[in-house]
């Protein structure tokens, strides 16, 4: 058993040295690298967008509350969420821009 498992062993580790690494070409990694940048910056856009029909929304709700503090508080929460969801899309493009820099001057792409 133990002989069997020595063999084994020197035989998956020889295929791992002697066999040469299928590595992805380059232009393929940058394909890659380029769709997620292109999804990314689209989910962004989308979001900032979205953000902005939510401060619409928020600011007409605070404008027309009336002085009602139910209405007014739902006002202000709507436009304090819309801007914190605002700066995380803004902070993971950042982000994601950032990575995507160093990982193509790590892997000189």
């Amino acid at each position: 058993m133990l002989s069997r498992l020595r063999t084994l062993g020197l035989s998956l580790l020889l295929t791992l040295v002697l066999v040469t690494p299928a590595l992805a070409a380059s232009e393929d990694v940058a394909k890659v690298q380029n769709f997620i940048q292109n999804a990314i910056q689209i989910l962004v856009t989308f979001a900032g967008l979205l953000a902005a029909g939510f401060f619409v929304m928020g600011g007409i709700g605070y404008i027309t509350s009336s002085g009602n503090p139910e209405h007014l508080d739902r006002s202000k929460r709507t436009i304090i969420y819309s801007g914190i969801g605002l700066a995380v899309a803004i902070g993971a493009f950042v982000l994601s821009n950032a990575i995507s820099e160093l990982a193509s001057t790590a892997f000189g792409g």
